[in-house]
């Protein structure tokens, strides 16, 4: 019998201290129903502290040929598990929610401003914006609004663009770069503590 297994990345167990296959991620047996392989235990939290473990595949192979020992266990997904363990879920607490989204705005709307205005400063956009004035009008003007507001206009909506999000509403269906941007650091952060947790207990076993 084949049974095909596919670990997701990491997974979250909230309230309890064993480990299902379910948990783990998808399974799928040729014409076959999973039910039989759905709630064998793979793990079991040894600590009541919160805390993230480490599973390799290989421990998902041995507890399924331990109770099926004539399968072929075929895993097409991740070679390593990242195990989140919270004794309970916890409730945002909406007060402390609003003020770090309203610090992380205004960290954010000081730092664009000053870079937006840095790179005026150090293009000369204003100067620009003379030169252009006068070539087209023929005189000088300290101030050309006609040029400076659509110009201004144009940066907020190529920020739109760019960004491709306006508050709740998305321009298209592609992802933001904000939002591939924190995939890519999940990746990379999730791989940092993969491969840390494995030092861990290459440290542990020599010694």
């Amino acid at each position: 019998m084949d049974i095909y297994v596919k670990p997701n990345e990491k997974i979250t167990i909230t309230g309890r201290k064993i480990v299902y296959l379910k948990d783990i991620g998808e399974l799928w047996i040729p014409g076959q129903s999973t039910a039989s392989l759905e709630n064998l235990i793979v793990f079991q939290i040894p600590e009541d502290t919160e805390k993230t473990y480490l599973l390799s595949v290989m421990d998902i192979i041995k507890a399924i040929t331990l109770k099926f020992p004539d399968t072929t266990v075929n895993n097409v997904g991740e070679t390593d598990i990242l195990l989140v363990y919270k004794q309970k879920q916890q409730k945002p607490n909406p007060l402390w929610l609003y003020s770090k989204i309203a610090f992380i705005s205004l960290v954010l709307f000081a730092g664009a401003s000053t870079s937006i205005m840095s790179f005026h400063s150090d293009a000369q956009i204003p100067k620009i914006f003379q030169n252009y004035y006068y070539i087209f009008f023929g005189e000088y003007n300290d101030m050309p609004l006609i040029l400076a507001i659509p110009y201004t206009i144009g940066l907020g909506v190529g920020i739109i663009l760019f960004f491709n999000h306006f508050s709740k509403k998305y321009i298209t269906k592609d992802p933001t770069p904000i939002e591939i941007e924190m995939t890519t650091y999940e990746k990379e952060a999730n791989t940092s503590m993969i491969d840390a947790l494995n030092k861990n207990a290459k440290s542990g076993d020599s010694s």
